[in-house]
């Protein structure tokens, strides 16, 4: 497998770069928290993306999309890491959508995954119920009667949960909590009665929010795939997610990275450049050499999810894992090589180690998905 892009998504790449830096800076997404949005993102910028064909990038045509595949979702979500754009991207169009292309009838895919493709409808999954992502322990009821479902549960941390018009929602129509059978997915109306959302304040100022769901009455035909068997699709649908957010961190990560290095390069201290000292040079060579290896393991992940492969599991959680580690580093080197102004607002290099910690933690953290890729290779 040749780990280059070709022209096409040379061009692809360097379109969403110069977009992203024009119209959805990390200025703009301080005046975005500055401002108090609840919905957390410009709609007019969102408008623009859909209309540049980014809500169906990773869309079948037969469905409406534009067919790019997730390698091309994924350029353009590291250049959205790159300048912390905020928008419904990964929320409806990485994750949503995914579910529903992997758990939907063929009924359902053409009218939801059209809607999605078109910028018309945003959709949220709503699947995490305590601290840390534990998929299996859903405790969230499902209960048959006649021809609906009622629903009964909490949801925490359900992305753009305010600017949703629909959730996906798992919960048990069979079985006990950490039991993969018995796992069920609805398509949930935003304005369902008994349905409410509680809009919670995020430390990297994106939209998220709870979602109690008292009652709720769904129709059957509102069920994606089989009741009691959505499990196998879902998890696949989980690991498109987390290697969709590795690229989102590769690109944050480098950004901060060369951020930080020009820093290097223009803070003096003792009549010399900080970036001739031999102790930072060090660090800063090391970390360039993670970086190197993260954007060959992001890109194999990628092809995985194009061709299909067997070995997406792996290579997914290998992908979020070590992204997560270099996140982490890079984000936390940001604000110690740039001293004292690093930990003020007023710079920039701050926001970055903000959306690295919640992405990390988004659908599995480092430990999750290192103990994840352990049990897979068999130890």
């Amino acid at each position: 497998m040749a780990l280059v892009l070709n022209e096409e998504q040379v061009m692809l790449k360097d379109a969403a770069a110069g977009f992203l830096a024009e119209k959805a800076t990390v200025a703009h997404q301080r005046e975005l928290r500055d401002s108090g949005s609840e919905r957390g993102f410009d709609d007019a910028v969102w408008g623009e993306m859909a209309a540049m064909g980014w809500a169906g990038i990773a869309i079948p045509e037969a469905f409406g999309g534009l067919g790019y595949g997730y390698t091309g979702l994924g350029l353009v979500l590291e250049q959205v890491g790159r300048n912390l754009s905020a928008s419904p991207l990964q929320s409806t169009v990485l994750v949503a959508a995914s579910v529903i292309a992997e758990l939907g009838s063929q009924a359902q895919k053409e009218s939801l995954l059209a809607a999605i493709a078109a910028g018309d409808k945003l959709v949220s999954l709503a699947l995490q119920e305590g601290r840390h992502h534990a998929p299996l322990h859903t405790a969230t009821s499902a209960s048959a009667e006649g021809d609906d479902y009622i629903l009964h549960g909490n949801k925490v941390l359900v992305a753009d949960a305010v600017a949703a018009d629909s959730f996906i929602v798992v919960a048990r129509t069979a079985g006990e909590p950490g039991e993969a059978e018995g796992l069920s997915a609805f398509l949930v109306d935003a304005g369902s009665a008994g349905l409410s959302v509680d809009r919670r304040s995020m430390v990297d100022a994106r939209s998220a929010g709870a979602v109690a769901l008292d009652g709720v009455r769904v129709p059957a035909a509102n069920l994606l795939g089989t009741p009691g068997a959505a499990w196998t699709g879902l998890e696949r649908a989980l690991d498109i997610a987390n290697v969709g957010l590795a690229a989102e961190l590769l690109g944050l990560s480098c950004e901060a990275f060369e951020r930080t290095v020009a820093y290097l390069q223009e803070r003096k201290q003792f009549g010399r450049v900080i970036g001739s000292f031999q102790g930072l040079q060090h660090r800063a060579a090391d970390l360039f050499a993670e970086l190197e290896l993260c954007r060959s393991i992001v890109l194999q992940a990628l092809h995985a999810i194009d061709e299909g492969s067997d070995r997406l599991p792996l290579l997914a959680s290998a992908a979020k894992a070590k992204l997560c580690q270099v996140a982490q580093r890079a984000t936390s080197e940001g604000i110690q090589m740039h001293g004292g102004i690093g930990m003020t607002d007023e710079h920039e290099i701050g926001f970055f180690i903000k959306r690295a910690r919640v992405a990390q933690h988004t659908f599995g953290d480092y430990n999750y998905h290192l103990d994840r890729f352990a049990q897979l290779s068999g130890f």
